[in-house]
C-alpha cells in the first residue's frame, strides 16, 4: 500500500511573482527525487508519492504550512491503495492510490475543500474527511507566523519550545502563542488518530 498526494496552487494565476514555483520545488524536494517521487506539471499542479501511507496526512499539512508561510495555499487530495505500474515519472505511474487521488482531486473545487482523502473504505473516509474539514476551519486561515511554527515543529519533532524559538529567532512565549494560534495540539491529535486508522487498513 502506498499513498499519493495530488495538488494545485490556489490562485496561481493571480501571482505576480514566479518565485513560488521555485519555492514549491524546494518544498517537494523534501519528499525524495524528481520525477520518480514528485513532479510539477501544467505549471501549478503537482503529484507526490508518500511511500509510508501513515505519513501522508502529516506530509500534506507540512506542504500546506510551507505554502501558508509564503502566503500561498494548495488544494490537495490524498489517495491510498496499490501501485501497480512503476514508471520513471510519477505522473505516468498507476494503481488504485493514483486513481483514488486523481478522482478525488477532480471533485475538490466543487466541494469547496482544500484537503480530502480517499482510501476506498467508506467508513474510514467519511470519518477522516469530516475531521479534516473541521481542522481546515483554522488551517485554511493560518497566517505566515503560525504556519512557520508548524513547519518548524513538524520538521523538528524532538525540539522543545525553547529550541524551536532559537530556530525561529523568537522567545519561548512567542513560540507558545504561535503554537496556540496554529491549533497545533489538535493537529497532532488528528494525525495520531489518522495513523491508527491507516494502520488498521494496512494490517486488515
Amino acid at each position: 500500500m502506498t499513498s499519493v498526494i495530488t495538488g494545485d496552487i490556489i490562485g496561481s494565476r493571480q501571482q505576480t511573482s514566479k518565485h513560488w514555483v521555485e519555492d514549491l520545488k524546494k518544498i517537494l524536494s523534501l519528499f525524495g527525487e524528481m520525477p520518480s517521487q514528485w513532479e510539477i506539471y501544467r505549471g501549478d499542479e503537482f503529484q507526490i508519492e508518500i511511500k509510508n501511507p501513515e505519513d501522508a496526512l502529516w506530509s500534506a499539512i507540512l506542504i500546506k504550512a510551507h505554502l501558508k508561510a509564503i502566503k500561498l495555499d494548495a488544494r490537495m487530495s490524498i489517495g491510498f491503495g496499490s501501485k501497480t505500474h512503476h514508471a520513471e515519472k510519477i505522473s505516468e505511474s498507476n494503481g488504485t492510490a493514483f486513481i483514488h487521488s486523481g478522482e478525488l482531486f477532480g471533485t475538490l473545487k466543487k466541494q469547496k475543500v482544500t484537503l480530502a482523502m480517499r482510501t476506498g473504505d467508506d467508513a474510514i473516509d467519511e470519518k477522516m474527511n469530516l475531521m479534516i474539514q473541521l481542522a481546515l476551519t483554522f488551517m485554511d486561515s493560518w497566517l505566515a507566523q503560525p504556519a512557520e511554527f508548524v513547519v518548524a515543529a513538524i520538521q523538528n519533532p524532538t525540539l522543545s519550545q525553547e529550541e524551536l524559538g532559537q530556530k525561529l529567532g523568537i522567545n519561548q512565549a512567542a513560540v507558545s502563542r504561535r503554537q496556540k494560534r496554529a491549533q497545533f495540539d489538535l493537529i497532532m491529535q488528528l494525525d495520531r488518530y489518522f495513523r491508527k486508522q491507516i494502520k488498521q487498513l494496512t494490517t486488515s
